[in-house]
């Protein structure tokens, strides 16, 4: 792999990924009396209901462990992870093969990402023994402001919000995947094109889970520019229907042949405004916007738990933060006493979800706006200080905020803003033990309904808090403002382990994904669960409103004892859409989500 362009700076190597760098966090004291001041007000501002996935369970499949000995492809879709083997066979590396798994996901599950969104990246140069974060999230237009969600006094309500041109960022997706590939790829870039342009102009069949989706689209059928796309006489396309994409065919054509500039000026770039400005409700993007997008490259936030290093995408990604807070918490805990699927071990695992969702609403956003204390929500002795608040009996009704060193919640609004983010996930590792662990999204299922030259525009920015104050009054970090890119829950992670990748997941999901990770995580490193049975564990825990339970699992057998402690339990839909890859002492073993329909796949 290429060395990294020390001009872009900020890496992690395998010396110091026991620390983390934040910006210096603002010190003010009376933590005792702020905690007493959100306790009085936070029943104001208390969800009642968990929000709605961001895509729907459409159906199940059984899969089985992947094991390889050489290279290990996990993606949301068979279509693309064959296409991933396929670049490592040709002599590509583990960039090669993610960068031509995302083009094909963009196009064969469009409800989920696309060149439309953003994403995080994190990538492992074995040679180097380095880890490169990549940020390449969508930011708000610099014409954007705080109250640009706010209609006649009151916040829009979240499908106005998400239907319009209000809530488009700037695509940050393929200037991600270039900056990955500049610094780290190994085959040309236009090769890595060449499967998604065959598959968008000779067409692919659609799947149950894209037909699926299209059948419970309450919006996308109603779009001008989406709804002859996909549906034909006003019913959705059948599975099995060949679908052709000639317009993202040349979009990546011109893309693979002159670089991403392509998409960021000039006549790409003047579709995606214009189709945000003639919008009903039309948005601020401009072509400055598009020309100025840059992906930054970020420390990864790393922490140790037992004897791995954990490694993830730093803030606005508030994901891996609140993974390891929740792991943090469970090492002072005896959860690993119990069984997995037991009432007290999803108890331990739902209060720690609690605190660690509550820190996430205060104390999480973008770092080039605001100081996220993560060095000070990771510290040791708060995150025992923290545990201790749970009750191996009884359940707390809502976590609060805690007060880590140096830190006064008081000085933070409080954010309950949703997010759904439509999202998905690939690990790959390469023969040379180089590792990609990368979440995208175009937020909720079929981002914001306009497809711009056959891709679809994310609705990011309804990330941020649509109030963009508390009840309070108090400016929430979250806020929108120019150029400032909105918190998210992605949390593609890596482990290591005496200096080499040991495990790499992520998921889909939304606020849960945090919940679907750390389940995923505890399950292979905690419990010595294979990664294929730690996915399929049913989904559980708590977003600190309700514990909520995977339905059609084992676990609705320990609801009652659940309730017996005090949780206020909900059985529902978790659709989650882990994809992850574990190293044995032969090799590697995959895992893909039997809640989707994706595929690990090795040689």
């Amino acid at each position: 792999m290429k060395r990294e362009d020390s001009g872009l700076g900020c890496s992690v190597t395998l010396g110091s990924m026991g620390r983390t760098r934040s910006r210096p966090a603002r010190r003010v004291g009376c933590a005792g009396l702020a905690l007493a001041f959100l306790l009085n007000v936070l029943p104001t501002f208390s969800r009642a209901d968990p929000p709605p996935d961001p895509e729907a369970a459409v159906s199940t499949t059984r899969h089985t462990l992947a094991e390889a000995t050489q290279f290990m492809v996990s993606a949301a879709n068979p279509l693309a992870t064959r296409v991933g083997v396929g670049i490592l066979e040709k002599g590509g590396n583990a960039v090669d093969a993610a960068i031509a798994v995302q083009l094909v996901l963009g196009l064969v599950e469009p409800q989920s990402s696309g060149i439309g969104g953003g994403g995080f990246m994190l990538v492992y140069d074995q040679a180097e023994q380095r880890l490169t974060s990549f940020d390449a999230r969508e930011t708000a237009p610099m014409a954007a402001h705080y109250r640009q969600f706010i209609h006649q006094g009151k916040a829009l309500s979240w499908p106005e919000a998400v239907n319009s041109g209000l809530s488009v960022g700037v695509p940050g997706l393929l200037r991600g995947l270039a900056e990955m590939h500049k610094t780290h790829g190994r085959l040309p870039w236009a090769v890595l094109f060449e499967p998604a342009i065959s598959m968008a102009e000779q067409g692919f069949e659609v799947s149950p889970r894209l037909h699926g989706l299209l059948t419970r689209s309450s919006g996308l059928k109603a779009s001008a520019s989406a709804g002859a796309y996909f549906y034909r006489d006003g019913q959705a396309l059948p599975v099995g229907y060949r679908l052709i994409n000639p317009e993202l065919g040349r979009v990546y054509r011109q893309v693979a042949q002159h670089g991403v500039d392509v998409f960021y000026t000039g006549e790409i770039a003047r579709a995606i405004v214009d189709a945000v400005g003639a919008h009903d409700r039309p948005g601020h993007l401009s072509l400055d916007d598009m020309a100025s997008y840059r992906v930054v490259r970020r420390e990864a936030v790393c922490t140790g738990y037992r004897v791995y290093t954990l490694c993830g995408s730093g803030p606005p990604s508030s994901g891996p933060i609140a993974v390891m807070q929740i792991l943090g918490m469970l090492a002072h805990t005896p959860v690993l006493d119990h069984a997995p699927d037991s009432a007290q071990a999803v108890h331990y695992f739902a209060e720690a979800g609690k605190l660690a969702y509550a820190d996430r609403d205060v104390y999480v956003a973008d770092p080039d706006f605001a100081d996220v204390p993560v060095k000070a929500l990771l510290d040791p002795g708060y995150l025992a200080q923290r545990a201790a608040a749970i009750s191996p009996e009884r359940a707390m009704k809502k976590g609060l905020p805690g007060s880590p060193p140096g830190i006064d919640p008081a000085d933070f609004g409080l954010d309950e803003s949703a997010e759904l983010p439509s999202t998905t996930h690939i690990s790959v590792v390469d023969a040379q033990g180089n590792a990609v662990s990368m979440t995208t999204s175009v937020e909720s299922a079929f981002g914001n309904k306009m497809l711009v030259r056959g891709f679809l525009l994310n609705n990011q920015l309804t990330d941020f808090s649509l109030a963009g104050v508390d009840a309070q009054g108090r400016p929430l970090l979250n806020r929108v403002e120019p150029g400032k890119r909105p918190r998210s829950a992605m949390a593609p992670m890596m482990v290591f382990r005496d200096g080499q990748v040991h495990m790499l997941i992520g998921a889909p999901g939304g606020t849960a994904i945090i919940n679907y990770v750390a389940k995923t995580l505890l399950g292979v490193l905690g419990y010595g669960l294979d990664i294929q049975r730690a996915i399929d564990l049913p989904n559980r825990g708590s977003r600190n409103y309700g514990t909520e339970i995977e339905e059609g699992t084992k676990l609705t057998e320990v609801v009652a004892a659940l309730k017996g402690k005090g949780h206020d339990v909900e059985i529902r839909p978790l659709p989650s859409g882990l994809h992850g890859i574990v190293r044995t002492g032969t090799g590697w073993q995959g895992g893909a989500d039997p809640r989707r329909e994706g595929l690990a796949l090795g040689r």
